[in-house]
């Protein structure tokens, strides 16, 4: 499994706009529907601020990785967003997330969904390619960073 198979370079979002947790999903999980990936972005918001209740997806070193499983997908869908300032995900080590993979699967998927945040968790525990993603000029190079972070793993 590689994560560009379910991450386009149009799934890459330079400069979030949100500031705090809600926002910021509700903003990659936006993104999806307008995308027209899936039809309602209120109902995957929602799926996502209770996985977040259970614990935080906030990993630590800056990056979280939402995700959750939706009713009515087909396959797993992947946004990637960047806030340059970094937004408070009550992370695990309490620092604020810079790089969020929003990562969903269909409800009966447990299996390649759990292949894809193991694949994703590869990708970003490399220093050098969290650093160059945080500093990365445009979406192409963003995606670039990760295409080639995901063909190393």
């Amino acid at each position: 499994m590689k994560i560009v198979d379910f991450l386009t370079p149009q799934d890459v979002l330079q400069d979030l706009s949100a500031s705090n947790l809600e926002d910021v999903l509700r903003e990659l999980s936006s993104h999806l529907a307008d995308m027209e990936k899936i039809e309602d972005s209120e109902a995957l918001v929602q799926v996502l601020v209770e996985r977040e209740k259970l614990g935080s997806t906030g990993i630590g070193h800056g990056v979280a990785i939402p995700h959750g499983r939706l009713a009515g997908l087909e396959r797993i869908l992947i946004v990637f967003g960047r806030s340059k300032e970094g937004i408070d995900f009550d992370s695990a080590d309490g620092q604020p997330v810079n790089l969020f993979f929003l990562l969903v699967a269909p409800e009966d998927s447990a299996g390649e969904h759990l292949k894809a945040l193991a694949r994703i968790s590869r990708i970003i525990k490399n220093k050098v390619c969290r650093e160059e993603l945080l500093n990365a000029t445009g979406v192409e190079m963003l995606y670039k960073t990760i295409s080639k972070e995901d063909s190393q793993c």
